[in-house]
């Protein structure tokens, strides 16, 4: 088993503790998985070894576990607690006020089993009647279904790569080297129904014996020769399909979509006396096969240049391709550093020192601190004072690692648009990325004001995730955009992309808006921890489907020309 199942695993056991409420235990399964996730040498090895004991976190019990979740692929306990609760108790907790206790309780003294249950119960004012529960926490449990159900049965884009890619590396384990995601999460979408998995073999019997051998897969929904559907111990639904390896990229590109995409690209085929199909590029009269095994090849058999998969929702992207006018879009060789990081001085987890560390291991050419300003009390703000002096430490770190460390801060947007610090202070930062953390109901008016009085302020540099959005769980705040990128572009403030899993904020549209007003874009990961700044790939993708180059990015930038562009 590869680390990531392992870890998928012990992420479970940790949900699974919590609706026990037993904390102590959930923290030990969570820190355990964080280590195996951030392993770069197999557990499996590490077991052979005999230092399994020396992973932080890995005490006796869970060592035990671990040992034999590598042995026979899963666990007695972990099988006995799925057991204990209905599935839906869990979905429960996608509700932001709704808490593993929360949902405990609803299950225990309302036999509430899953959401559709809840939302009747909240619409009959029973949850009120509960102690610890009233009127308004109706109220913010119905809002909660509504954002759910507005989203469907999607997931993050991060839970949906994280599946996808266990189960990929499950199945190359068995000897299958033409596995891959497809679908929307191919395309990078923010949201993601089920996961598609793809795979190009002879051998489909014994693929599908390794697919329905995923230790996360607990129920088989439909089983045959070319697709099969399980479900996961999530309830979430994966796919996978095989073709002949012939037809691997044909079939990529067909599965991977989107629809609208398609459908053009079989009519410019039709056009060239051609046919398109999941099975490959041929003649027209459907024998001969022109086309297959590479997905390239049915691009530029159609005189198209290879389109990115991000790029594949017919917003004109076949008719760039046609003139040989993609963009290159960004990539992650061309980040060189992050500039919206947290640490342990506001709401991190992690020391200065490990997150400077950490983006050295990443290798990016400088990182950028900025923890959270006063006013920010949920989040352990600095006040001026502990700002200063983390201003010194930074510059003494810098030093002594060798390494650019910029000294920024994630500044409080206030209510009347002022920023959370005063002007002196703002004047010794490297740079300010300035954020709506409160109010964010107000009107369209007050808060697109707001904002740009802010940015007018010119204290600022970076607008930080500028919609102020939570994916399933809050929306957007009420902001004419378009005119908070008006006033943006007139004074030189860059729009952030934070790949922060719920926010991904810019979204794509909005990196395309941005670029065709020629405002610089700035891709982060608000990391507030060493593991935080993986999601720069998030970010990355995000940009991708909003046509990014690197020339529209300010962190593609070498240190001493973002430097300078950042004191502009």
């Amino acid at each position: 088993m590869k680390n990531i199942e392992i870890a998928s695993m012990l992420h479970e056991f940790a949900d699974l503790m919590d609706m026990h409420g037993d904390i102590f235990r959930r923290n030990a399964y969570r820190r355990a998985a964080r280590s195996i996730e951030a392993l770069d040498q197999s557990i499996e090895e590490i077991i052979r070894e005999g230092r399994l004991r020396q992973i932080p976190g890995i005490g006796e019990g869970i060592a035990s576990i671990l040992m034999e979740i590598v042995e026979s692929g899963t666990s007695k306990e972990l099988e006995r607690l799925r057991r204990t609760f209905p599935p839906g108790v869990a979905e429960m907790m996608r509700i932001p006020d709704v808490g593993p206790r929360s949902a405990v309780k609803f299950y225990h003294e309302l036999g509430i089993t899953n959401l559709e249950e809840l939302k009747d119960a909240a619409e009959d004012g029973r949850i009120r009647k509960l102690s610890g529960f009233g009127e308004r926490s109706e109220a913010n449990i119905l809002r909660g279904i509504r954002l759910i159900e507005q989203q469907g049965s999607r997931m993050l884009l991060s839970d949906a790569l994280s599946k996808g890619s266990a189960i990929v590396e499950h199945i190359r384990s068995y000897g299958f080297p033409l596995v891959s995601v497809a679908g929307s999460m191919r395309r990078m979408m923010e949201t993601i129904g089920d996961v598609d998995i793809l795979v190009g073999t002879s051998h489909s019997v014994d693929a599908m014996e390794a697919f329905i051998a995923f230790p996360n897969a607990v129920d088989i929904i439909v089983r045959g020769e070319s697709k099969t559907s399980v479900r996961l111990s999530d309830g979430t639904q994966a796919d996978m399909r095989v073709v002949p390896e012939i037809s691997h990229g044909a079939a990529l590109q067909y599965f991977t979509g989107s629809k609208e995409h398609n459908v053009k690209l079989r009519r410019i085929a039709i056009n060239k006396g051609l046919r398109l199909n999941e099975y490959g590029l041929f003649d027209s009269a459907g024998v001969n096969l022109v086309a297959g095994l590479k997905e390239d090849e049915i691009y530029r058999l159609l005189d198209l240049q290879p389109i990115p998969p991000e790029l594949r929702e017919d917003r004109g992207e076949i008719e760039a391709a046609a003139r040989n006018q993609l963009p290159r879009l960004v990539t992650q060789r061309d980040i060189r550093g992050d500039l919206h990081v947290h640490t342990i001085l506001s709401d991190g987890h992690d020391t200065m020192r490990e997150m400077a560390m950490a983006a050295m291991k990443r290798g990016y050419d400088y990182v950028g601190l900025t923890d959270h300003s006063a006013s920010l009390r949920i989040a352990n703000g600095l006040d001026v004072d502990e700002l200063l002096t983390s201003l010194e430490q930074a510059r003494q770190l810098s030093n002594e690692l060798n390494f650019p460390i910029m000294r920024g801060a994630e500044v409080d947007i206030l209510e009347d648009g002022t920023l959370d610090y005063p002007d002196e202070v703002l004047d010794q930062l490297d740079y300010v990325i300035a954020s709506v953390h409160s109010r964010f109901k107000m009107s369209i008016d007050q808060m697109t004001e707001r904002i740009i009085y802010a940015i007018k302020s010119g204290k600022m540099q970076i607008l930080g995730h500028p919609t102020g959005r939570l994916l399933g769980r809050r929306e957007a705040y009420a902001i004419d955009l378009d005119a908070v990128m008006e006033e943006a572009a007139r004074h030189g403030v860059a729009m952030e992309v934070n790949g922060f899993p719920e926010r991904l904020d810019l979204n794509d549209m909005g990196c395309r808006r941005a670029k065709e007003k020629g405002i610089m874009v700035v891709l982060n990961t608000d990391a507030h921890s060493e593991e935080g700044l993986d999601n720069m790939h998030l970010a990355i993708g995000t940009a991708r489907r909003g046509w990014l180059e690197p020339e529209n990015i300010l962190n593609c930038l070498p240190y001493p020309d973002i430097k300078d562009a950042l004191a502009r």
